[in-house]
């Protein structure tokens, strides 16, 4: 058997597995904040039982032909099963062109939603860092904390106009910062040194591109902070 003949075999198998796996919901209204950089969605997820979101969760949606990207959505109710997905659009991907083409009413496919295990400390200050890619973690993390005047951090936003909107439309104490540097570590780093956190009362939850979650990582633990305080999650190089 030729390897094109076992090419298309392993791909029609894999459609007629999908086909049997796959959720679908519906787009309830698209938000592109001008240029475009970042898009924001309301879904309406009929069969996803968003109650039993404890933890930050993720939705493996279908961007192109057996090509998913997962999203974490914010902002969910359980009662209307509707949530919203903040994607990054600034670069190039089938993520990126996926969000740029949705619109109202547009049905979607998921192959279901997951837990990242993370969920904020019940008692200790929460301090969330993250870059674009990571704004809808950490939004969730914000709704997941009780009560919310333990959560803080900042959010990388290279866009001068998306920071603009992000205080003017988002209730939250995240405060965008500008990206000064390609990973943006070097911009939290300063952000970071000019705050005081106590050794004792404090985890941080890094999410966002690996360098800068690597990075930060090494200078928390250089100020003393254990690695029981520090929950990282890297989404991409």
């Amino acid at each position: 058997m030729n390897t094109d003949t076992l090419h298309r075999i392993k791909k029609k198998a894999a459609h007629l597995i999908e086909n049997r796996l796959l959720k679908t919901g519906r787009v309830l209204e698209v938000r592109k904040w001008q240029p475009s950089t970042m898009i924001e969605i309301d879904l309406h997820l009929p069969q996803t039982a968003m109650e039993d979101w404890k933890e930050v969760p993720y939705i493996k949606c279908k961007v192109a032909d057996l090509t998913y990207r997962d999203y974490t959505p914010t902002g969910w109710d359980a009662e209307t099963h509707t949530c919203t997905l903040f994607i990054d659009a600034a670069h190039q991907g089938p993520g990126s062109k996926w969000a740029q083409q949705l619109n109202t009413g547009d049905s979607i496919s998921y192959l279901g939603t997951n837990s990242t295990r993370q969920m904020p400390s019940p008692t200790s200050s929460v301090i969330c860092l993250g870059d674009e890619s990571s704004l809808g973690h950490l939004l969730a993390m914000q709704q997941l904390t009780m009560p919310q005047t333990r959560f803080t951090g900042a959010v990388l936003m290279g866009n001068e106009h998306d920071r603009g909107l992000f205080k003017e439309y988002l209730r939250s104490p995240l405060q965008p910062i500008a990206r000064n540097d390609i990973y943006g570590h070097h911009s939290l780093t300063e952000w970071l040194l000019e705050r005081s956190y106590s050794l004792h009362d404090t985890i941080f939850y890094i999410v966002g591109n690996n360098t800068m979650v690597v990075e930060l990582r090494k200078l928390l633990r250089k100020q003393g902070f254990s690695r029981n305080q520090i929950q990282c999650q890297g989404f991409w190089s």
